[in-house]
């Protein structure tokens, strides 16, 4: 029993990271309609970008803000010069996913070009080990799950109390006529794609700090269980991508606990497929539609 407590809340700690990336995800694909696959690469980026301000004696988690913002830049950057042009001439949806895809590999050897093939690490930034109530996690863990928590409180707030989150939802639901009704969908389009990038970015932060080392495909390994989190809860649906992160990050960890560590991306193809088959439009998700955003 104690295990399993304990690999719960390993699991709440890596399904807050999960789910950062995983609503970011979405959010951008339920505005835009696009599948983004080069995300894996673009949190990779994240991650290598706070090696130098880490170098410079920043706090980790100013860090962790900077990287966010910088990732969001480059994805209105990624999507203005490249996803955007293919779309307005008629790109069908699975010659931009390969666009993606290939752009995210692109992303990735840039990388190396300029870091090489090596580990890199962020030291030991766990801080003090916590106990209560059978749980066992570091400090740095709580904090990434505290900042989480606020992300997400956060978004809620944009989505549903503001004149910009009713402008987003409109444009999820029916592009051309929110523009008839006045609004910028485009303006609308760019601020999703830097939230989806910020979020990107801040997670790939939250990977490095919870893992010993990493290379240059740490976005890559963790985009499946981000897509699985996404397609759980419904892709393009915010809420449905927090609640999918926690169900993929806690049975992962459940898995390992009791079975071998190794397979435990396994777990996170498995609910992926499973999904497809019984309930493609997620548990979530209201109807055909799914790049709707809801409140």
């Amino acid at each position: 029993m104690h295990l399993l407590i304990e690999s719960i809340g390993f699991g709440v700690a890596s399904g807050s990271v999960l789910a950062m990336g995983s609503v970011g995800f979405t959010l951008q694909f339920g505005i835009s309609n696009v599948l983004n696959l080069t995300y894996g690469g673009l949190m990779t980026l994240g991650a290598f970008l706070g090696l130098p301000l880490l170098g410079m004696g920043l706090n980790i988690w100013v860090t962790m803000a900077l990287c966010g913002l910088m990732i969001g830049v480059v994805s209105v950057v990624f999507n203005r010069t490249l996803v955007s042009p293919l779309v307005r001439r008629g790109m069908q949806p699975f010659g931009l996913v390969v666009v993606t895809v290939s752009a995210g590999i692109v992303l990735e050897y840039v990388i190396v070009a300029v870091t090489g093939t090596s580990t890199q690490s962020y030291g030991n930034l766990s801080g003090a080990t916590l106990h209560f109530l059978g749980f066992t996690l570091t400090s740095a863990q709580v904090v990434i799950i505290l900042v989480t928590v606020g992300l997400m409180a956060g978004l809620h707030l944009l989505l549903t109390r503001t004149q910009l989150g009713r402008a987003m939802r409109a444009t999820s639901s029916n592009r051309t006529l929110a523009r008839s009704c006045g609004i910028a969908t485009s303006r609308i389009s760019d601020i999703a794609w830097f939230l989806s990038g910020t979020l990107c970015g801040m997670a790939g932060i939250g990977l490095a700090i919870t893992l010993e080392s990493f290379d240059f495909t740490l976005g890559s390994v963790f985009l499946v269980p981000m897509i699985a989190a996404a397609v759980l809860g419904g892709v393009g649906q915010p809420y449905g991508a927090m609640v999918g992160g926690l169900v993929v990050g806690i049975a992962s960890q459940v898995s390992a606990a009791y079975w071998d560590p190794s397979y435990e991306s396994v777990v996170a193809f498995a609910i992926l497929v499973i999904m497809l088959l019984v309930r493609p439009r997620g548990l979530f998700g209201r109807n055909s539609s799914a790049n709707k955003l809801v409140a």
